[in-house]
């Protein structure tokens, strides 16, 4: 099979040549669906010789071009009765990211207005108390603290991915001090017992029937429902990247497939240029793109080679870190690697082939486009909310699903929660965070049930381990307006100092706690403390 499966009927791949057109045809494909304006790289196969062949082969083809940021309604409209035809049917673009993004949203206008096959009956229709969209750490930490508060809830689970993953496990990885594969747990194995796993994607809410609408067109209703399917890398947001990633000294502990890469990178490096790249806020886990900074420049001081490698951090943002309190200490390690700190720095595009980055710097001056050669080059890539949440008319001006603070309900239903990376609440998005926000959430949630209200709140807590060093971190804890609230007392951990007990915690009791505490309801330093 050529690329990946998205339905029954429908693939989708990166570009194609004249020759994977024969295999196509073979595998029984009636239609071609290309989303790839001509001309974006020298080596792409122009769509007319690909038209040419598959006429040849009797396969239809459709040319519905756009780039990596401008899907629009004229191409869902296009795209839409081509889906309707139910015809095998194989999308491409550069990488397949922009084919999935127009197949996901032609789904959720066409269940929006009903048009989705056979559509169940009300009476027929799967209904819940409670429907949780997302198995990530979020979702199945918040299914474990509803079923401790109450093991007879009905609850349904929307998640497509086979694999779990502990995904602050990942910086280690990357500098080596942990495998990738104890990151990893299969889905089915974490799914709390007694919810219902829907192996599907959530493609629209529609708010005033109650009623999540899935990717295979079939419908769930809820009495309660939490929004929690984590965020999106848009890999394709900085031109060449997608291309390149995993070769030519182009990696990212943010993909689990290249967290190994960067170590491998790291480990081999005794002299050069390495870069590492954080974009515009907010991300997942703010301090994850210098943390990486950090471990490499400490192996390298370690193995005697860091005077030769030049190190350079380039963020969009005007400081190194969003908490003041942090920063000297952060700054410090900063100078002990001499690392240079490029602030308003933000990658644009990267030539992995002739190994070369470019960068969009602000200044009092104006701003500028600065080339920079490089050995190796970690990126944090840009991030948003998955597109159904605004589609919903759930999202806030920026996409993110638009909560009180507090509560974590939704400012749109009062059915509706939110819980991890997807919502709007100004903290750090962290799984430190969504370790408080679950059991918030299920408070919330009961007390609805219960007709009484919860005075459970959340503070904002988010918790960043920087690990500066190995065997050292700077165990930042923070609230809404960069509030410190520490978790244990000075005597054991200095807050803003680089300390041994963080980087045990970190590296042996987070995911310990992960696995055995927060995904199994038993909850562990989940106290919130909001301010008066």
């Amino acid at each position: 099979m050529l690329g990946k499966q998205l339905s029954d009927s429908i693939t989708v791949s990166g570009q194609i040549t004249t020759a994977d057109v024969a295999e196509l045809a073979a595998n029984g494909v009636k239609v071609i669906v290309c989303n790839r304006p001509d001309g974006e790289s020298s080596d792409q196969t122009p769509f007319a010789e690909i038209e040419s062949v598959a006429q040849d082969h009797g396969i239809t083809i459709h040319h519905i071009p756009f780039s990596g940021s401008g899907l629009a309604k004229e191409h869902v409209d296009a795209f839409a009765p081509i889906l309707a035809s139910q015809q095998p049917l194989h999308m491409y673009c550069r990488t397949g990211n922009r084919c999935q993004n127009l197949y996901q949203a032609t789904l959720g206008v066409i269940a929006q207005a009903g048009t989705a096959n056979q559509p169940q009956t009300h009476a027929a229709m799967p209904h819940y108390d409670v429907v949780i969209i997302g198995a990530g750490s979020a979702g199945v930490g918040v299914a474990a603290s509803l079923l401790k508060r109450s093991s007879m809830l009905r609850i349904a689970m929307i998640d497509p991915a086979n694999e779990h993953y502990y995904q602050p496990g990942w910086t280690l990885v990357g500098a080596g001090e942990m495998t990738a594969e104890s990151t990893r747990r299969e889905t089915k194995k974490m799914i709390p017992k007694g919810v219902t796993w829907r192996k599907q994607a959530a493609v629209n809410i529609s708010v005033n029937e109650k009623v999540v609408e899935l990717d295979d067109g079939s419908r769930v209703g809820y009495q309660q429902l939490i929004v929690c399917p984590g965020l999106v890398l848009d890999w394709d947001g900085i031109e060449g990247l997608s291309e390149t990633l995993g070769r030519n000294g182009v990696t990212s502990n943010y993909r689990y497939d290249l967290a190994p890469y960067t170590w491998e990178l790291v480990s081999s490096l005794t002299a050069g240029t390495a870069l590492f790249t954080q974009p515009a806020m907010p991300i997942k886990c703010a301090g994850a793109p210098q943390k990486a900074m950090y471990l490499s420049a400490d192996h390298w001081r370690r193995n005697g080679v860091l005077p030769q490698v030049e190190v350079q951090f380039h963020t969009v943002t005007p400081g190194l870190f969003g908490v003041a309190d942090f920063v000297p200490t952060l700054k410090g390690f900063c100078d002990q690697y001499g690392a240079q700190v490029n602030t308003q720095s933000r990658l644009v595009k990267v030539d992995g082939d002739r190994k070369i980055a470019w960068f969009e710097d602000v200044s009092a001056e104006g701003t500028s486009i600065r080339e920079q050669s490089f050995d190796m080059i970690h990126v944090c890539p840009p991030q948003k909310a998955p597109s159904f949440v605004a589609q919903s008319g759930l999202g806030d001006p920026g996409g993110w699903l638009s909560v009180d603070a507090g509560t974590l309900q939704s400012t749109v239903d009062e059915n509706i929660w939110g819980v991890g990376d997807v919502i709007s609440a100004a903290n750090a998005k962290t799984m430190a965070a969504a370790r408080k926000q679950v059991v918030v959430v299920a408070n919330q949630i009961m007390a609805k049930r219960a007709g009484t209200t919860s005075t459970h709140l959340y503070d904002g807590y988010g918790a960043c381990p920087l690990t500066v060093a190995q065997g050292r971190v700077v165990l930042a804890e923070f609230g809404y307006g960069g509030r410190l609230l520490p978790s244990f007392p000075a005597w054991l951990n200095r807050a803003t100092s680089a300390t041994r007990f963080g980087w045990l915690l970190k590296k042996r009791v987070m995911p310990w706690v992960y696995w055995n505490l927060m995904a199994k309801g038993r909850e562990w330093l989940t106290r919130t403390n909001p301010e008066k």
